[in-house]
């Protein structure tokens, strides 16, 4: 009976193991922060950020994952140069001044399958301000070209920049942005 008993502790302790959350590395080449505003009514021309940071994924348990994204401000990819450098300055983002922009998550709510709402503080341009990604779980699995563990998402959110003091050129330029991020984070050993 004791046998039974240390055998059945043994085989919960493993399950609530592979049930706790893993720590995931964000995948630098296949994770950014893609942006879109309104140019003059006109357009709506993007740019992008890749991203680095870590996920702890709880796949069992959704509510416990938690996450924290770094951007390094001045690598902003317009594929305009000239605009690249314009958005790197005190007119708007003042990369010298700030050079990094973070997301650390606070909390997961709205959970349905695969889709949730990841809440969180964004500090950019040296403002900290709450902002809710809304999510949808791609996939997490082994990935086919090196067999190691990656997890994949999707994401939205929207904000205004003027939020952020980055007001320069409202209306003309919009203050509504819209963000679209994917993540591929690799599993940390």
């Amino acid at each position: 009976m004791k046998k039974l008993l240390l055998t059945l502790g043994l085989v919960g302790g493993f399950s609530s193991l592979a049930l706790a959350g893993e720590t995931y590395t964000l995948e630098p080449t296949h994770s950014y922060v893609e942006f879109h505003y309104n140019h003059l009514g006109f357009s709506n021309p993007s740019g992008k950020w890749y991203a680095t940071g870590s996920l702890n994924f709880e796949s069992q348990n959704i509510a416990k994952s938690s996450a924290k994204i770094n951007i390094q401000v001045a690598d902003i990819a317009t594929g305009l140069p000239k605009l690249d450098k314009h958005l790197k300055s005190a007119d708007f983002f003042d990369v010298e001044k700030y050079p990094t922009a973070t997301f650390v998550s606070t909390k997961v709510t709205d959970i349905k399958a695969k889709q949730f709402n990841l809440v969180g503080v964004l500090t950019l341009h040296g403002v900290s301000k709450p902002i809710t990604l809304a999510v949808t779980q791609n996939a997490d699995q082994a990935n086919p070209n090196n067999g190691v563990q990656t997890a994949g998402f999707s994401a939205t959110a929207n904000l205004k920049r003027s939020d952020f003091g980055i007001a320069n050129y409202v209306p003309k330029v919009g203050d509504e942005i819209q963000l679209n991020i994917e993540i591929e984070a690799v599993k940390s050993n």
